[in-house]
């Protein structure tokens, strides 16, 4: 998912792209990780790759590892692509209170641990045991304190019809941060940056200053 924007980027940078431990071709780690310990897996990382002030681009769930990472450490510039930063309002759907009415119901509360499969998102249906419980251990995290923080100039990208962060999320994210602007991609979602990967890259290569070759 990242790899078209290190393809356009990959002649004038360096660029590493991190399989997360339990995503990608990555092991899982040994327990349920929460967001701090994947950051400072990424500290390790950069430090054992002898890379100095990184420009930092996460989407998702590595957005929320790039906000903390970027509140502690020197960054360069930091690229966030729909990354949330707080427990979403959104999260009382029609669905999960149903499931908490039927949690109530002698017959119904029985399956609940099965109704829970079926009624969660597709990424904690869809992920093992220890990853349901990195799951549970990030998604609720509030890292508003460290967006406040970041001092490195920083860009927001953004589809406004985004159903797991909306757009309110980020016009809220980019009062947070210091030096921060917002784009907004019209009528696209979560994975706006990359429905609309020639903007993008229009867009990184201005905020990275390739046009003066640095």
């Amino acid at each position: 998912m990242m790899d078209p924007i290190g393809q356009g980027l990959k002649s004038n940078f360096r660029i590493t792209i991190i399989d997360l431990p339990g995503f990608g071709k990555s092991e899982e780690p040994i327990y349920g990780w929460n967001i701090y310990d994947y950051c400072d897996m990424l500290h390790i990382f950069i430090k054992q790759l002898n890379i100095a002030k990184p420009i930092i681009i996460g989407h998702s769930f590595g957005g929320r590892i790039a906000i903390i990472y970027s509140a502690h450490q020197e960054v360069d510039k930091l690229v966030l692509l729909a990354a949330p930063f707080k427990k979403s309002d959104n999260s009382k759907t029609i669905k999960t209170r149903l499931l908490k009415c039927a949690s109530k119901l002698p017959l119904l509360n029985r399956v609940k641990d099965v109704a829970k499969k079926y009624i969660g998102s597709n990424d904690y249906r869809n992920a093992s045991t220890i990853m349901r419980e990195v799951l549970k251990n990030t998604v609720n995290e509030d890292l508003t304190k460290y967006a406040k923080m970041i001092k490195s100039p920083t860009l927001l990208i953004w589809g406004s019809a985004d159903l797991q962060v909306p757009i309110n999320d980020a016009i809220e994210l980019e009062k947070l941060i210091e030096d921060c602007g917002l784009v907004v991609y019209d009528e696209l979602g979560h994975y706006a940056y990359l429905e609309n990967i020639n903007q993008t890259m229009l867009i990184l290569n201005k905020f990275l200053d390739l046009e003066r070759g640095l």
